[in-house]
C-alpha cells in the first residue's frame, strides 16, 4: 500500500471523506431544495438548504440518511476548466467541514458559488463553507 492510499484510508477513518451517499445527485432533489428551501448568503457563496422529505410509508426500509451536499456551477462562471476548478475547491472544503452537519439530521444542501471563489484564497473558501454549514446545523437542530 503506497503513501497516498494510506493517507486516504486514514482520512476515511477520521470521517473526512465525501462519499457518494453524502452527495446530492438527482435533478429533482436540486429543484426541491431551490423551490422549497431556505437560503444563506455569504460574500462568495449562496447556500440553499432544506430538510429531507420524510418517507413514512411502512414498506420503505431506507436507513436514516445524513446530510447531502450538491454543487451548481453555471456556465456564467467561466469555461469548463474554471468551473471544474471551482467544484474541486468546493468539494475539498465540504470534505473538510462536513462533520459540522453530523447532528443536523437529514438535510439537503446546495452550494451555489460566485466567480470570486476561483481567485480567493482557499482558507477563505474553507471558512465560508464552514460558517454556512454551522448556520445550517444550528437552524436544523433548533427546529
Amino acid at each position: 500500500m503506497n503513501a497516498d492510499a494510506q493517507k486516504r484510508n486514514a482520512e476515511e477513518r477520521a470521517g473526512a471523506s465525501f462519499p457518494r451517499a453524502a452527495r446530492l445527485l438527482k435533478h429533482s432533489d436540486f429543484d426541491r431544495v431551490y423551490k422549497q428551501g431556505r437560503r444563506h448568503f455569504s460574500s462568495h457563496l449562496t447556500v440553499f438548504y432544506l430538510r429531507q422529505a420524510v418517507n413514512d410509508s411502512p414498506e420503505s426500509k431506507l436507513p436514516d440518511r445524513g446530510a447531502r451536499v450538491g454543487f451548481t456551477v453555471g456556465k456564467v462562471l467561466g469555461g469548463a476548466v474554471q468551473r471544474n476548478r471551482i467544484k474541486r475547491r468546493l468539494r475539498e472544503a465540504v470534505r473538510q467541514r462536513r462533520m459540522v452537519l453530523k447532528g443536523a439530521g437529514a438535510v439537503d444542501v446546495v452550494i451555489n458559488p460566485k466567480k470570486s471563489v476561483l481567485t480567493v484564497e482557499f482558507a477563505v473558501v474553507l471558512d465560508e463553507v464552514g460558517k454556512a454549514l454551522e448556520v445550517i446545523a444550528k437552524k436544523m437542530v433548533a427546529k
